[in-house]
């Protein structure tokens, strides 16, 4: 008894610091984004600061052209999660139910692509864009995000795919319901919170990325949040830390208030009793 409980609240601890360790670098971010030039200076920093300011805010907006980038980046990553789910459903639907050597050979090498790194890629990318004559466009930068989201959204969809009971579609083929009838009344509506969730995902990957819009973007006006978020750097390596930490702190939100908004479709469960053992 005194071993389980011991046990658990090993694990409770574990959990805590875990949770703390995750939260530290965004709370300091919070706190350095609110705190004035001579508290940032201070030799003796503070969670909390004394003299709140939203100074670094306006000097952010002043410096760089942070809503322009904001709408490029959403932009991009909104077409590039929405592309990649399009095309991701109907290819996980066939490699999940169909399971042939072919289809287990394909999500093997989904699985192994995400170890590339990105080095390795952006070469061959790079240089098919410049056939295409995409370079330093927000299309070009779209189709290398889909490219990259692709492997990952598939193989999630796969086990959302797999999730969902094919005793379900057999019972709607033998009540008579055509096989598109099957797929958009049945099988849909139920990987739906799965696709929400790949697209979250291939969303935030899009709007953090950094690798690509450096190089593929030159033109200031077309470059993404991200790559502007640098230019707060000086020649030097010095850092404007105040308006750095405000436009960090504004880049982070889109991602946290749409994971706030669809988190309650990404639910487990929701397949229970659907089919009678």
């Amino acid at each position: 008894m005194r071993t389980g409980r011991a046990g658990r609240a090993g694990q409770y601890a574990a959990l805590l610091a875990y949770l703390v360790f995750l939260a530290f670098p965004f709370l300091w971010l919070v706190s350095t984004a609110f705190k004035p030039p001579r508290e940032l200076g201070s030799l003796h920093p503070t969670w909390i600061p004394k003299d709140p300011t939203l100074a670094n805010f306006r000097q952010a907006f002043d410096e760089q052209p942070l809503l322009h980038a904001a709408l490029n980046s959403l932009v991009a990553a909104l077409a590039a999660a929405l592309i990649a789910v399009v095309i991701a459903t109907p290819m996980a639907y066939v490699m999940a139910r169909h399971r042939t050597a072919l289809s287990k050979a394909a999500t093997g090498w989904v699985v192994v692509s995400q170890a590339f790194p990105f080095v390795l890629v952006i070469i061959p990318l790079f240089l098919v864009l410049k056939n295409l004559r995409m370079i330093d466009s927000v299309p070009g930068l779209v189709m290398v995000y889909v490219v990259w989201a692709l492997p990952f959204a598939l193989w999630m969809l796969v086990g959302y795919v797999r999730a969902v009971p094919a005793e379900l579609e057999e019972a709607a083929a033998v009540d008579g319901a055509g096989r598109a009838r099957t797929l958009v009344s049945i099988t849909a509506p139920l990987l739906a919170p799965g696709i929400v969730a790949t697209a979250l995902f291939a969303f935030i990957s899009a709007w953090n990325e950094f690798f690509f819009a450096l190089v593929l973007l030159k033109t200031p006006e077309k470059q993404t949040l991200p790559v502007v978020l640098t230019h707060f750097i000086g020649a030097e390596g010095v850092a404007d830390l105040g308006p750095l930490a405000a436009a960090a702190f504004l880049a982070t939100l889109p991602s946290l208030v749409v994971f706030a908004i669809i988190q309650k479709r990404i639910t487990g469960g929701m397949l229970a009793g659907a089919v009678k053992s």
